[in-house]
């Protein structure tokens, strides 16, 4: 398998968006996203998602020319309409508002509505951490979900990530999907031709399957069980019904080029640290060495930190099939 540099995967990535209909601007963000994404582990938000991409822009599924825009609905609550193209330009232009704000009212929110997928939720949350912001994203995304004790699905897998600085270090990410495992877990064991595990998903009978094709016309086992449920529909209410988004039983599929739109949104919160107590960071820090200290145990964020540091001295190890098909489109 090919290796490639964190530059050549975002300049192949970037480039194919951009012949696909992407301004270079959505076209860089996006690519700055998927590559991140890829470089810390999480190949189902990565580069997989490339060609799928590509065939919404062409179909119109995602406006390669959107503009994010930004208004004030209170002094410390920002609406940015994501224009129907990618979230990642609106995800950057709210943490480049948040940070501010909290600073200023030591608690802000930006609402993201007619968005798209978020892909890898942790890496606007750790944005902010590492700019010593406390922060919390929620994302809802196409129905993939029943609720508990039905079969027919309401809910995306909708996405939560917090990311908290601690000082002189890495900042805590928790990035957490509310299905067992991320949808695009599935979308690559997919393209592989592997099976999955039977606890992952159920097919469009109800019944678990290890095939993902039949996973993806179904759907996803929630995390927790009924808690899961719950929470996907705590993350549906703040990031679609708050926003004036799309609830994932109203969207279009992020996986592929069919109908208009999916419109769905996100939610930031982001908060100060220094907003009660000027000693909040060393307290954070307190508790982290309390994890750390035990042996085996480890940090939410610090195996991504780890694959990441990896990535970036030895490259990206990509499949040839998938960087032929990006080259191509």
């Amino acid at each position: 398998m090919p290796i490639l540099t964190i530059e050549e995967a975002e300049d192949l990535t970037a480039s194919a968006l951009q012949r696909s209909g992407a301004n270079a601007a959505n076209a860089a963000s996006t690519a700055r996203a998927l590559v991140a994404a890829e470089a810390d582990g999480l190949k189902g938000h990565g580069l997989v998602r490339v060609p799928t991409y590509a065939a919404q822009l062409k179909a119109g599924k995602v406006k390669g020319d959107a503009v994010p825009a930004a208004s004030q609905a209170r002094p410390a609550a920002v609406l940015i309409d994501a224009g129907f193209g990618f979230a990642y330009p609106a995800l950057e232009l709210a943490v480049e508002r948040l940070g501010p704000l909290a600073r200023a009212h030591g608690i802000a929110m930006a609402g993201i509505t007619r968005s798209h997928h978020c892909g890898a939720a942790g890496l606007p949350v750790e944005a902010l951490a590492r700019a010593g912001i406390v922060s919390l994203l929620f994302a809802n995304a196409p129905a993939a979900m029943a609720p508990w004790g039905g079969r027919t699905p309401v809910f995306g897998t909708n996405p939560l990530a917090f990311g908290c600085p601690l000082p002189g270090g890495d900042p805590i990410v928790v990035d957490m999907s509310l299905s067992k495992v991320a949808r695009g877990n599935i979308i690559a064991a997919k393209r592989k031709g592997e099976a999955i595990p039977p606890d992952w998903a159920l097919d469009a009978e109800g019944r678990p399957t290890t095939d993902p094709a039949a996973a993806l016309t179904g759907t996803m086992a929630p995390l927790g069980d009924a808690k899961g449920v719950a929470l996907a529909l705590m993350v549906e209410l703040l990031a679609a019904g708050l926003t004036g988004s799309r609830f994932a039983g109203e969207a279009t599929s992020f996986l592929d080029d069919i109908g208009e739109p999916p419109a769905t949104g996100q939610l930031m919160i982001a908060i100060d640290p220094l907003a009660f107590s000027d000693g909040a960071l060393e307290r954070f820090a307190v508790l982290a060495s309390m994890i750390e200290a035990q042996d085996g145990a480890r940090l939410p964020g610090a195996r991504r930190f780890q694959i990441r540091a990896a990535s970036r001295r030895d490259g990206l190890d990509v499949a040839e099939s998938l960087v032929t098909e990006i080259a191509a489109l």
